[in-house]
Parts: C-alpha cells; sequence; structure tokens
C-alpha cells in the first residue's frame, strides 16, 4: 500500500502526468422551450463547435492548468435551439526530462487529447438534460489546431 508523499511524486517513466480535471464553467441555455423541442418540419439543426485552448504554468514548479474551452450551438433556421458551452480544466506536470521544447506541445496536444472524452461526455449530458438528444461531438484533432497555431504565430517572423 502506497502513500499520499509516493502517490503525489510523478512516475519518471511518465513523460506525463494528470493531477486533476474540473469544470471551471458549465452554461446551458434552452431560450425557446418547450416550442424548441417539438418536433419541426424545417430539417435537422445546424451545430456550430468552437474548442479553444489555454495554458499557463502554476506556482509549482512544473506543473500547468490547461484550460479547453467548448462552445456549442444549435439552430433551426432563425430558431436557437440550444447554447451550450464548458469550461474544463487540467492541472498536469511534464518530467524535467523532458526537452524544454517538448514541454509546449505535449501541454497543448496531449493533456487535452486525455482531457477531450471527459469534457465532451459533460457537455453531452447537459444538452440531454436540456430535452434533445446526445449531442456527439466529433474527435479533435489537437495536434493539427496547434501545428496550424504555431504556424500562424510564426509566418509573420518569417515574412521579414
Amino acid at each position: 500500500m502506497s502513500d499520499a508523499k509516493e502517490t503525489s511524486q510523478q512516475n519518471p517513466n511518465m513523460p506525463l502526468t494528470i493531477h486533476a480535471q474540473y469544470t471551471k464553467d458549465l452554461s446551458f441555455e434552452n431560450p425557446n422551450a418547450p416550442e424548441s423541442l417539438r418536433p419541426s418540419d424545417k430539417g435537422a439543426p445546424q451545430m456550430e463547435v468552437n474548442v479553444n485552448l489555454d495554458s499557463k504554468p502554476l506556482k509549482t514548479k512544473g506543473q500547468f492548468e490547461v484550460v479547453m474551452s467548448i462552445q456549442t450551438k444549435a439552430t433551426r433556421g432563425n430558431e436557437t435551439l440550444f447554447i451550450a458551452e464548458l469550461v474544463y480544466g487540467v492541472v498536469a506536470s511534464v518530467a524535467e526530462s523532458v526537452p524544454e521544447q517538448h514541454v509546449h506541445p505535449i501541454i497543448m496536444i496531449e493533456v487535452p487529447k486525455m482531457a477531450f472524452p471527459f469534457a465532451r461526455k459533460i457537455l453531452c449530458d447537459a444538452v440531454m438534460d436540456g430535452g434533445y438528444p446526445p449531442l456527439m461531438l466529433n474527435p479533435v484533432d489537437f495536434e493539427g489546431l496547434y501545428v496550424s497555431q504555431y504556424k500562424k504565430e510564426n509566418e509573420p517572423a518569417t515574412a521579414q
């Protein structure tokens, strides 16, 4: 049996450790209920989904807070069916053996990959609790998002 001190230490064989996951903010708006819950001949709703990431170092050396914000909006014609927003946080640390140039990609790619299924479930449950069918968000290519963001940030520097 291990004690608390042992379990709080990072496994040296693992480059990434997740210490905590939590809902920072959750909002569900159902502005046109109950009318929006009735069957409609206007077709399937249109979904708009935005995912944003942010990270910041914490006071404890090597620990970071990664925040994933997911905004969803379902509309049918001019009518808003629902708006669901989630801000989901993760506290993670990267092993000291990881080279500095790899820390940011690990934090901004691997942590969101691990956290997304949990965030997706929270949003799915909120939408179902609002009276709608389950919200099935597609997987997100966090590596592709990171690479495209990194290219955007470096384009002005390389153009000069």
